[in-house]
């Protein structure tokens, strides 16, 4: 999406820490995305601003807090959550069908082609619609 991010997220361990995942893609993305910003894109920053109360000015990629999360442990819950993910950006407008838009997983979880981003399909976990 062109101002947010869904992340579906199944550890393979069981002793994991989602605010450590969470920082840990956060940071290695702003790192990478301001520096872009700031070459190619510089009228861009000043939507980035976040003014601090001493006046100063720092750019910020991702708003302050810790986004919406959840823990999703059925699999008809993981199933609805990833058509959900897939039909956003139809649903925005940004698409006519999910395998259609490059930052999703639709096509490569169709099968059809492989996204910008590999997926474990086999880590998904089963499940039947009533």
């Amino acid at each position: 999406m062109p101002e947010h991010v869904h992340l579906l997220v199944w550890p393979t361990e069981q002793d994991y820490s989602i605010s450590a995942f969470l920082n840990t893609v956060k940071q290695s993305v702003s790192k990478r995305a301001l520096p872009w910003i700031r070459e190619h894109a510089p009228a861009f920053l000043a939507q980035l601003e976040d003014r601090q109360p001493n006046g100063m000015v720092h750019h910020r990629f991702w708003q302050r807090g810790g986004g919406f999360d959840r823990n999703v442990v059925e699999p008809a819950t993981v199933h609805h959550e990833i058509e959900y993910i897939h039909r956003n950006p139809v649903k925005r407008g940004l698409c006519s069908r999910p395998e259609d838009w490059h930052w999703s997983s639709a096509a490569d979880y169709a099968g059809r082609t492989e996204g910008p981003l590999r997926i474990d399909v086999e880590s998904v976990p089963t499940w039947s619609a009533p």
